[in-house]
């Protein structure tokens, strides 16, 4: 059922598992601010606290879930048409003002159509020093690309949004100081929370993969979890990120192999949408240096999604 990258890659489960695991808990800032309104916060965590001591041991390997069953693929962009599919992807979020931004992470970015490019099957995020004014009217020193699936507008539908299911991207990040290259899911009711980061690589650390799964429990107080996996270059060639959502259980992949797993009553049961995007600067990525080299890419060959028929 699963097939191998448009570039001829073999099926990624047949790949190498990452040399060392980190795991812990990540802690998610509260709101921010678009133009003059208080938003509730979406986005990548911002810090991390103290993680726990690396797990040396090699993780038990499961079977690849495409391997077992029978799965339909929901979602095949390959990015093989000369233009973005508008009926699909946005390029901003939902609260896009001429763009947009995530302002009390701090970013230094102001997202833009024109930094999303579809070219030669591939697509690409561009961040570039430019000083762009935002809608907010704050000069941002620089601006970026970012596209979703999620809502164009505030109440608008979403483009494509799932419920449990196999995620897996083929995609290069960049590398240098202030760079933030991501792959995440939001829910489809407007609020932050439950959020699931597929991938985050920051640019200062690419030999660094990060995933979270942040959540709300019954009291309102959110809950965020999050492992680091290390031992590639992830910034050095193409990756295959992966990962595994069911009704008791997220786990996500690298190259095919499991890095991390998250299960129980607080994995996530709603409709949820990807972004895909690469910030620059801010508290957790921190700012760029004069060695970081701009334009920067990011750059997706496919996003592919499966569901258990």
């Amino acid at each position: 059922m699963l097939r191998p990258s448009s570039r001829g890659e073999r099926p990624v489960w047949l790949r190498a598992a990452p040399a060392a695991l980190v795991v812990g808990a990540a802690v998610i800032f509260g709101s921010f601010i678009v133009g003059n309104r208080a938003t509730p916060a979406v986005g990548p965590a911002t810090t991390e606290a103290p993680l726990a001591p690396a797990v040396t041991e090699a993780l038990p390997q499961a079977e690849h879930p495409l391997t077992v069953g029978s799965w339909d693929l929901v979602l095949d962009e390959g990015f093989t048409d000369e233009d973005l599919d508008e009926e699909r992807w946005t390029t901003c979020h939902w609260w896009n003002d001429a763009g947009c931004t995530i302002a009390t992470n701090d970013e230094l970015e102001w997202y833009l159509p024109d930094n999303v490019a579809v070219f030669d099957g591939l697509l690409t995020l561009s961040a570039r020093r430019e000083a762009t004014e935002g809608a907010d009217g704050r000069r941002y020193p620089f601006s970026s690309g970012m596209v979703s699936t999620g809502p164009a507008v505030y109440r608008g539908a979403a483009g494509f949004a799932f419920t449990y299911g196999y995620v897996e991207m083929r995609a290069r990040v960049p590398s240098g100081d202030g760079l933030w290259p991501s792959l995440w899911m939001l829910p489809t009711n407007f609020e932050a929370k439950p959020a699931i980061d597929i991938m985050q690589v920051l640019g200062k650390d690419p030999t660094t993969l990060r995933v979270h799964v942040h959540t709300v429990d019954s009291t309102g107080a959110v809950k965020s979890r999050g492992a680091t996996s290390t031992g590639l270059d992830l910034a050095a060639d193409w990756h295959v990120y992966g990962l595994w959502w069911t009704d008791d259980a997220i786990v996500w992949y690298l190259d095919g192999a499991e890095v991390w797993r998250f299960e129980g009553a607080d994995v996530p049961n709603e409709p949820m949408y990807l972004v895909a995007n690469l910030a620059v600067g801010g508290d957790y990525a921190g700012p760029p240096d004069s060695a970081t080299v701009f334009p920067a890419f990011y750059q997706i060959d496919f996003i592919r999604i499966w569901q258990e028929a």
